[in-house]
């Protein structure tokens, strides 16, 4: 089931954009089954379960990605581990990841998340919020932010995710043309299993596939 349903997605995503595997709950052997499918990319939601299948995967050599929230007590071992870090929400966790970074002479990938839906049960800076804050997020040295992240409502109102995904690229490109960042933001992490067809046409970069790979989690 892994191997054809990565399939289907490969051949239906352009060769630019990245697909990460949402590993949250998903055994050692059925992610082996997807990197032997195609997979270079895992994505996992809390920091204690990435660490408890590290070593086991080491041999294979993803690419590891924290896409779930992240706590400043954590943060240490997902600095660690993690070569791209989605969920920074907040200028004392990029603060705290920066300080982290820094005692393992690292330059530590990140995502800033965004909350363009202004959904109180969801994580992220709101769109001015986040303005208000990119020279201070700009000086942290240990901090490499490489693009943004955010994660559409979840609607049947296609209408309504498509405007939160351009309203992310819209940012993204203004954020770009402020030229606050040594580099150009590159990466735009939207789109999960249920509407990353429509993540794609807005722009994304990156896609977080969890059910689509793996099926219902049970």
């Amino acid at each position: 089931m892994i191997k054809n349903n990565l399939k289907e997605i490969l051949e239906s995503v352009p060769n630019s954009v990245t697909v990460v595997a949402v590993t949250k709950t998903i055994g050692i052997e059925r992610i082996k089954e997807a990197a032997m499918a195609g997979i270079k990319h895992i994505g996992e939601n809390k920091v204690q379960e990435a660490l408890s299948k590290y070593e086991s995967l080491k041999s294979l050599n993803l690419v590891w990605h924290l896409i779930g929230g992240l706590q400043t007590n954590k943060v240490k071992k997902a600095v660690e581990i993690f070569d791209l870090i989605h969920s920074v929400d907040s200028f004392n966790l990029a603060s705290v990841i920066d300080k982290e970074a820094g005692k393992i002479s690292k330059k530590q990938d990140v995502l800033l998340q965004v909350n363009v839906s202004k959904e109180e049960t969801k994580q992220g800076f709101f769109v001015s919020e986040l303005e208000n804050i990119l020279l201070e997020l700009s000086k942290l040295d240990n901090l490499n932010v490489k693009g943004l992240m955010t994660i559409a409502p979840n609607t049947e109102d296609e209408n309504f995710i498509k405007d939160c995904f351009i309203q992310t690229r819209d940012l993204k490109d203004k954020i770009n043309k402020s030229c606050l960042f040594p580099h150009e933001l590159d990466i735009l992490s939207m789109g999960m299993s249920n509407d990353y067809m429509i993540a794609i046409k807005e722009g994304s970069t990156m896609l977080r596939l969890g059910r689509a790979i793996f099926g219902e989690r049970i």
